[in-house]
């Protein structure tokens, strides 16, 4: 390519004449590097970018056998500690001599009216501290969960504090008053498989 005022040989890529100055034919110049566009598969990506977390929530059925492990687990402490306490005690000789006798003891009837309070409180209390500190520890989930890869997350997916999990436990007081375990039933059919006092504790149930 020659200059188009002196007629010098212009080399490629040059951008003036070196004789006479003068600006030379765009078709030499260097191309310019347009912008990396969306598209452009030699665009970089950001190092801290990141896909978004898929949800898998826990299905109705993982459920029941999770609350199945945790009430049979529940059920064999409490038993291997009140069973001893009762015969120990004396409750088992009251009762058989109602039995026998075919009329009521009042000390019999007190001593079982007692029991029975004392061991639905100790229910309560136990299945309190065992589901509230297992769900807020670092399982997120109670022995029954863990064994069928569970955990209790809050809303955003983090771990619940031990308020919330408390909270979450008595509000299955008010799941159970719902007739034919509607309240339960609702972890089947809701879009994020929450359970009535999962809604109550405004939490979600996943899969690990």
């Amino acid at each position: 390519m020659f200059c188009s005022k002196c007629g010098s040989i212009l080399a490629p890529g040059t951008a003036f004449c070196q004789v006479c100055g003068t600006a030379a034919p765009t078709s030499l110049a260097a191309p310019a590097i347009a912008p990396a566009g969306p598209l452009d598969a030699a665009a970089p990506v950001s190092p801290h970018w990141l896909p978004p977390t898929t949800r898998v929530y826990a299905g109705f059925w993982l459920r029941v056998v999770a609350c199945l492990i945790d009430s049979l687990l529940l059920s064999a402490v409490l038993g291997a500690i009140f069973i001893p306490m009762f015969l120990l005690g004396g409750f088992g000789v009251a009762l058989r001599s109602m039995v026998e006798n075919h009329q009521p003891d009042p000390a019999a009837i007190i001593a079982f009216a007692s029991s029975i309070a004392l061991f639905a409180g100790a229910s309560v209390l136990a299945g309190w501290l065992y589901y509230a500190y297992f769900e807020s520890s670092e399982w997120q989930g109670t022995v029954g969960k863990k064994v069928m890869n569970l955990v209790v997350s809050d809303l955003q997916g983090d771990r619940v504090t031990f308020g919330r999990a408390s909270g979450r436990y008595f509000a299955r007081f008010i799941t159970k008053l719902i007739p034919l375990g509607i309240g339960f039933i609702l972890a089947g059919v809701t879009e994020k498989k929450q359970a009535l006092h999962d809604m109550i504790a405004s939490c979600l149930v996943l899969r690990s």
